[in-house]
């Protein structure tokens, strides 16, 4: 359903993106935007899934500007690399490069933002700096130190009681400083959507009926 292509962001930077269609017409886009661990078999399979549900959806391979095609397991020692990676993020680098991914889906019709983990915070920023039509963040533990750049465009927050990686007490000061916004917290650890059934069941219904209401 999916392959990978290129894509070019405004500073001339040229970056992988793993795309993927719907059968039929296309709702709408979606920018789907990859975990710490890169633009791995779980993130195509998001974009493929969400396909499936009639949006065009593209994955930007954020890690480019570092290391192209930069993926990781989810071992030990997977995960100590992809943080580095993770830590080595320029967040106005990231966002033309989502703004790129945004634009190459832009004919398909209204476009959303999805993202898992540090997804989460980057769905956070492009939110309030992008022209996206609906966003979901989905555990961004960086979302609590961006509270000064409101969302411009209708969002929802997922978080876990028993993430390891975000205190309740940061998704507190969330609901605090965004009283109005859905901030729904399930019965999980940190990358449910790939590890509980359940919780990831509930979000995605809830994520699906914001996409469809703000994008078709």
């Amino acid at each position: 359903m999916g392959e990978t292509i290129d894509i070019t962001a405004s500073d001339g930077h040229r970056l992988q993106a793993f795309i993927s269609t719907p059968a039929g017409a296309a709702r709408g886009g979606l920018v789907v935007i990859q975990t710490a661990f890169g633009v791995d078999a779980y993130l195509r399979g998001v974009c493929d899934s969400f396909a499936r549900d009639g949006y065009l959806a593209i994955a930007p391979a954020l890690y480019d500007r570092q290391r192209r095609g930069a993926a990781f397991e989810h071992t030990p020692e997977g995960g100590a690399a992809a943080g580095k990676m993770r830590n080595g993020f320029v967040w106005d680098d990231v966002l033309k490069d989502v703004e790129a991914a945004r634009a190459r889906v832009a004919a398909a019709g209204k476009v959303g933002v999805v993202g898992y983990c540090v997804g989460g915070s980057v769905v956070w920023l492009a939110a309030h700096a992008l022209r996206f039509a609906v966003a979901a963040s989905y555990y961004g533990k960086d979302v609590v130190d961006f509270l000064d750049r409101a969302p411009k465009c209708p969002i929802t927050l997922h978080f876990g009681d028993q993430d390891r990686l975000i205190p309740l007490a940061d998704v507190e000061k969330i609901k605090a400083a965004f009283p109005a916004l859905p901030v729904h917290v399930y019965n999980a650890g940190h990358g449910f959507d790939g590890n509980n059934p359940e919780a990831a069941a509930i979000a995605r219904e809830r994520t699906m009926t914001l996409f469809r209401a703000h994008i078709g």
